[in-house]
């Protein structure tokens, strides 16, 4: 197609330069890294600005889940680069006898970076700082959502990068479509488990390896041992964070049946400390992406259930956090994931309640749970499968760049930050230099002196 020549391109560019070895080297990785974090500095201001106007982000909300997180992460792995690069020498099993055995990291090529709209520049960023350190070229695909932040992102790159090495593509939807056509040699996607099946469909046509990064709903698991203060304090915290807009927020609060009200009433209490009485005249609280999703999350509104909030102000896209009482599986509230300022809150009596509750929409991208029970907590964290997350509080395991963030299932493959971004752009790639010493009974004819002796090789390592 005419509109998409400059993608094909540009393609056949990032392939002669990745060809040409300059993005092996670690130096040159580093150099890059350098590169982004001046230019993220630079460009504070307009980031902020961009975020302000697609999300109504507040300056401390946008620094810290969006530029904050993207700068630590470099720092945090710019002087490892040359180390993780390096060959790794492993063990060899006797069977070959004076042979050394290495594991290399080899670049995957081209990557595409296909980035959502709720951390429209973080979650551009934060994959490419993984692709860099890689080694990799990379094509960065913003979300048409956040069409300020792309522009940003675009002029980021532009004013700072070779076109061959890294390179932003803007456009609507047949953008996706056509990107995903294309011969990539490793996909990063962020998004819903909607369009994570796409992704992964036409990635499966050339073979390509992918990351996906979806979602799903998240528990928020409060026991009767837990402080019920701090629980609330956090859990309204994480849940209505970017108005809720976040992929790993609390979904929904599955509290023991002899706490839930006091529980409640605690919610209340710092939702009002901290976006006042009337929390859509907040500077600190966040708008609703779209018209589309601000129906949606309407649509979910058990209005007979409310407990708090529920007012809305169809001008600006906001909607009040709400916390709806009184929940089942059954109710509509549960049958998605709701990504959006709404907290449904249900009970619990025995242990077998919460894995019932959960299994409706198994292997969550996140958990979290408050208990002061190291038993309970032993129990939940070995019996229920998630991605990660927290024990007495929400969010914050994404801040550690120490850990591998990532799904399982339904909410995902693979995981990146710090090394795990590392490892999740490089291929590991195994060698062994055979030595000089040539064992005769690995050939033909064979004997039975030589079964057991390959018997015996075999049960030594």
């Amino acid at each position: 197609m005419e509109k998409f020549k400059e993608i094909d391109y540009i393609l056949e560019k990032q392939k002669k330069y990745f060809d040409s070895q300059i993005t092996k080297n670690p130096d040159f990785r580093i150099s890059q890294l350098d590169k982004l974090l001046n230019a993220i500095k630079k460009n504070e201001k307009f980031i902020l600005k961009a975020l302000k106007d697609d999300l109504q982000k507040c300056e401390f909300e946008a620094y810290e889940t969006e530029i904050g997180v993207v700068i630590s992460e470099i720092k945090s792995v710019r002087n490892k680069i040359k180390k993780w690069s390096k060959p790794k020498k492993v063990k060899t099993p006797a069977l070959n006898i004076g042979s050394k055995s290495y594991i290399y990291n080899q670049p995957y090529g081209l990557c595409l970076i296909m980035a959502p709209w709720n951390y429209p520049f973080q979650l551009c960023m934060s994959p490419l700082i993984g692709s860099i350190i890689g080694g990799n070229c990379s094509v960065i695909k913003p979300s048409e959502l956040a069409p300020n932040t792309s522009k940003v992102i675009k002029k980021i790159i532009d004013e700072n990068f070779n076109e061959e090495y890294i390179w932003v593509a803007e456009g609507e939807i047949d953008t996706n479509q056509y990107l995903l056509k294309k011969d990539f040699d490793y996909i990063f996607f962020t998004g819903s488990p909607k369009v994570g099946k796409i992704v992964m469909e036409a990635a499966a046509k050339n073979l390509i390896p992918v990351t996906l990064e979806l979602g799903g709903k998240s528990p928020c698991i409060v026991d009767k041992s837990s402080d019920l203060e701090i629980s609330a304090k956090k859990i309204v915290w994480g849940k209505f964070l970017n108005a809720g807009q976040t992929c790993i927020a609390p979904d929904y609060v599955i509290a023991h049946k002899e706490i839930k009200s006091k529980l409640i009433e605690n919610m209340k209490k710092y939702i009002t400390k901290f976006y006042t009485n009337e929390p859509l005249k907040s500077n600190d609280y966040t708008s609703i992406i779209s018209k589309n999703h601000f129906d949606r999350l309407i649509s979910l509104i058990e209005y007979e259930k409310v407990v708090y909030g529920g007012n809305v102000d169809e001008n600006n896209f906001k909607i009040e956090p709400t916390i709806i009482n009184n929940v089942t599986v059954h109710d509509k509230v549960m049958s998605e994931e709701i990504f959006g300022p709404i907290l449904p809150v249900l009970e619990f009596e025995s242990f077998d309640d919460i894995v019932k509750i959960i299994d409706n929409h198994k292997n969550p991208l996140a958990l979290y749970l408050f208990t002061n029970n190291s038993q309970f907590e032993k129990r939940i964290i070995n019996t229920i499968s998630f991605g990660g997350g927290c024990v007495n509080d929400t969010i914050m395991h994404i801040t550690n760049h120490n850990m591998p963030f990532g799904g399982v299932g339904h909410s995902g493959m693979s995981s990146y930050h710090g090394k795990k971004s590392f490892e999740t752009f490089s291929h590991q790639k195994s060698v062994m230099k055979s030595s000089k010493i040539d064992i005769p009974i690995k050939y033909p004819p064979y004997s039975e002196k030589a079964i057991k002796a390959l018997k015996k090789a075999f049960e030594i390592f």
